[in-house]
């Protein structure tokens, strides 16, 4: 994850300049957004080294009582166009972070940036079969992969009425979900 981190700070002025020719977002926001991106993965791949158990006291001397932290598995992440690597990078790193493989579903009205993130993590050696990054119909995509059974939880950020079809199929589905509004109109 650190060496993703790395090589999106090498490479954020031409990811910045994408997404300001994407999205219309200035040049000094879209570098800072990349920028941030990069202390993002570094954070939480510490986080990740910090993922263990602890013993939890019992009343009986004879139990010993453990939490341990496992991965849940496959995730599938829905992202929005108005930051789109800032709302990517968070799913994605905290799936890593936590064991889990993941499907990104990015916004096809900025594809440029998203790509470059998951491209980053390639090139430092993700295998591709643990990070996919799909574009295209929306309705379309999230009723395959939220009911597929490979996905075991499902993670959105974008609008409330978005949020809440997701969240209605996740729940249809028997996924874990967490879903959060975009701060965006």
């Amino acid at each position: 994850m650190r060496t993703a981190a790395n090589l999106l700070r090498e490479c954020a002025d031409r990811i910045a300049r994408n997404m300001t020719q994407e999205q219309g977002k200035p040049l000094a926001e879209a570098r800072m957004e990349t920028m941030s991106a990069a202390d993002i993965i570094d954070w939480l791949a510490e986080e990740g080294r910090r993922a263990y158990g602890r013993l939890v006291p019992s009343r009986n001397k004879s139990v010993e009582q453990k939490v341990i932290k496992e991965p849940v598995g496959p995730v599938a992440a829905f992202t929005p166009w108005n930051f789109p690597i800032n709302q990517v990078v968070r799913k994605l790193s905290s799936a890593l972070a936590a064991g889990c493989s993941i499907i990104v579903k990015a916004p096809e009205e900025t594809p440029a940036s998203p790509a470059e993130l998951v491209q980053a993590f390639i090139d430092a050696g993700v295998p591709t079969d643990v990070i996919s990054l799909v574009f295209g119909d929306p309705a379309q995509i999230s009723s395959y992969l939220i009911a597929h059974p490979i996905i075991k939880k499902v993670t959105f950020t974008g609008s409330t009425p978005v949020g809440k079809q997701l969240a209605a199929l996740a729940g249809q589905h028997m996924k874990r979900a967490t879903i959060s509004r975009s701060l965006s109109p």
